[in-house]
């Protein structure tokens, strides 16, 4: 289980990866709506990174992407959008 230190801190490197591609950053905004300047303090707010983790969550490639990247089991990124949504303990089967 991740705690929601680890879930932040990976909704934190997953923020830094989005803003790392430019091209990823882009889509990142456009999808979500916001503007360069919110990124900034957006690590400090749990919806915002569960918007960065959707994000990196809607294509099982850029999901792989990530996790590799960050030495991450491709697993984690959902775990940690789950915690930090405060849905650990919901179950979906």
């Amino acid at each position: 289980m991740i705690d929601r230190t680890r879930a932040e801190v990976i909704g934190i490197r997953a923020l830094g990866w989005v803003a790392a591609d430019p091209d990823r950053l882009g889509a990142f905004l456009a999808a979500s709506g916001a503007a360069p300047g919110d990124l900034a303090g957006a690590a400090e707010d749990a919806g915002f990174l569960c918007s960065v983790l959707d994000f990196v969550l809607q294509a099982d490639d850029m999901v792989l992407a990530f996790a590799a990247s960050e030495g991450l089991a491709p697993t984690e990124p959902m775990v940690a959008r789950s915690v930090l949504a405060g849905e650990a303990e919901r179950h979906w089967t």
